[in-house]
């Protein structure tokens, strides 16, 4: 193939490895005991593979072992044959260590390419990773801090998926890995990670020697560690072809490189998911425990994410009819807007519109909603929101107050709110006793270590309150420990400091491990905190600012004065008085 002077310079440069096959060993493949073996029993052929690119390297030694691989372009392998693909001119170094029982040997031999795959050169993956060849500078990538998701992790067989965390927006301010940057460039396929002083890492990864001056950073404080680069980082990186349009990219350096965030990715290596001109979406298994797939989505330094802007409008119009429309739109030129998702916060169904479409919505409840706009866009959900105030209840609404009790919550068939947990543990497990009073398949277990304030709780969607004119009694089964003390209380969410609107009422467990039916009277209860100068009322039931039309939250406590400790009991059949606005 005729070479062209301007890439001449690649020549001899560390290649690209593009593909490689490796077949595991079997095992039929185990080593023998013996003594170790000698050089002249190891050998291995290169032959031609499916162009002149490709050379297919196997084990054809006359011992056997477990053969481990250097393919002398800056990628590794394992098994008795393996394809590698070696796009530049150079001469390679291939060394292959057989490992037995008795010991192990290494041979090497080289391989001399004298041919150049020019089409590196055009190709979108090398070309928007790296800049391309007119770049000489390369093209340097940071993390996407401002998207939700720049960072994640979720489950191995899902890899696409970031199921147990997935970063917010700036999530890591205060940690090393802000304004890191990651440089690729093609001439040399060189790789160079400036940390600007000091690096985010792992906590697992603390212990690698090749990570100087680890140091607990106590500002994020979360059992992640910075780590102080003094110099940035150089090296080589390595794509392959793992199957048609498929690649995975290799990070080589003395010290580790990682895009930003050191997870201790499984061979240095990274799946690229994207790589477009202005995004680069890897992911990693961790080599660590081996059971977490790593995300990471970079932007080139300087990029700026089109921005979409737009107004949310709710309008209030006869009898509780509120008009929501998003106007005064500014969208940039490639950019669209598909359609509205509209939540209208009281607890409706949402509608979805177009996206200049008028949705008009009748509230039956009086009382301060949020509306929300999700716009289905371009560069991808943007939401927007409204607040509306209404002074009076629609005039179809009837109110009706009912002397029963309902149930809120039984953990197996009945649900008219959830019951959510705050600094607790809350798990819906088997009833481990199904005898009168409580036959329920289904119970709730409630477990807090410390967090004496920690709580299970219900809150009302907007306009929903609990109505304790003619019914004032709450109810739930409990099980526990005789002496554990369950709290009950009511709060308003509404204000900036709920607990100064608090009501509350407590009930002692009498015996160990049998169900109960704790009952909460709030008749004749105070609500609110005189001492603090705010609203206050001897007895919630009698006053008509707190009986209606006022508390929101209802929150379940173990043993609340007690700071220390784990704290547990299982619940069931959380009931109460009606609740108001749930009839619309």
């Amino acid at each position: 193939m005729k070479k062209i002077r301007y890439i001449s310079r690649l020549a001899g440069i560390l290649a690209v490895v593009l593909a490689v096959n490796a077949c595991e060993p079997q095992m039929a493949d185990k080593p023998e005991v013996g003594a170790a073996p000698s050089s002249d029993q190891l050998s291995f052929t290169i032959t031609p593979g499916s162009d002149e690119f490709n050379f297919v390297i196997e084990n054809t030694s006359t011992v056997t072992g477990i053969a481990s691989w250097d393919f002398g372009n800056g990628t590794k392998a394992t098994g008795n044959s393996n394809v590698a693909r070696y796009p530049m001119p150079g001469d390679y170094t291939v060394a292959m260590t057989l490992v037995t029982r008795g010991g192990l040997a290494t041979i090497t031999k080289t391989l001399t390419q004298s041919e150049t795959d020019f089409s590196i050169f055009t190709d979108p993956v090398y070309v928007n990773l790296t800049g391309g060849i007119d770049d000489a500078d390369g093209k340097t990538w940071v993390l996407d801090v401002a998207t939700p998701g720049h960072l994640g992790v979720g489950p191995l067989d899902d890899p696409t998926a970031m199921t147990w965390w997935a970063a917010a927006p700036y999530d890591k301010d205060g940690t090393g890995l802000m304004d890191d940057e990651i440089t690729f460039k093609l001439d040399g396929f060189a790789v160079t990670y400036d940390n600007k002083g000091v690096s985010y890492v792992k906590a697992y990864r603390a212990n690698d020697p090749a990570l100087a001056s680890v140091y607990l950073n106590p500002r994020e404080n979360k059992g992640d560690w910075d780590v102080d680069y003094t110099t940035p980082v150089s090296g080589t990186f390595n794509i392959i072809e793992v199957s048609e349009g498929n690649y995975t990219i290799t990070l080589n350096g003395e010290k580790p490189i990682f895009p930003c965030f050191d997870v201790g990715a499984k061979d240095n290596t990274y799946t690229i998911r994207k790589v477009e001109e202005n995004l680069l979406e890897l992911t990693c298994f961790e080599s660590y425990e081996g059971w977490n797939n790593w995300h990471y989505y970079l932007i080139p330094k300087g990029y700026v994410r089109p921005t979409i802007t737009y107004t949310v409008n709710a309008t209030e119009g006869t009898d509780n009819e509120v008009s929501c429309s998003v106007t005064g739109y500014s969208i940039p030129a490639g950019q669209s807007v598909t359609n509205i998702a509209w939540n209208f916060g009281d607890g409706s169904d949402e509608v979805t519109a177009g996206k200049d479409e008028v949705v008009k919505h009748v509230y039956m409840r009086k009382g301060t909603f949020t509306v929300t706009a999700k716009l289905t866009t371009s560069i991808g959900v943007l939401t927007g929101t409204k607040q509306i105030v209404l002074a009076n209840n629609n005039s179809a609404y009837v109110p009706f107050l009912l002397d029963m009790m309902i149930v809120y919550n039984d953990l197996s068939e009945v649900q008219v709110f959830p019951l959510l947990a705050e600094n607790c543990a809350l798990d819906v497990v088997d009833n481990p006793e199904k005898e009168y009073p409580n036959k329920s398949s289904k119970v709730a277990l409630f477990s807090r270590t410390g967090n004496q304030y920690a709580n299970a709780y219900i809150r009302l969607p907007a306009g929903f309150r609990f109505d304790l004119r003619l019914q004032q009694v709450f109810k739930v089964m409990v099980r526990g420990k005789a002496g554990d003390v369950i709290l009950l209380k009511l709060e308003n969410s509404d204000p900036a400091e709920p607990w100064k609107t608090g009501t509350e009422k407590t009930y002692t467990i009498r015996k160990d491990d049998t169900w109960e039916v704790a009952e909460y009277d709030f008749n004749g209860v105070p609500g609110g905190f005189d001492w603090t100068g705010d609203m206050y009322a001897p007895n919630v039931v009698t006053d008509s600012r707190f009986n209606h039309d006022y508390y929101n939250t209802l929150r379940l406590m173990c043993n609340s004065t007690v700071a220390d400790g784990t704290h547990s009991f299982y619940l069931d059949e959380l009931s109460g008085p009606h609740v108001e606005g749930i009839h619309k």
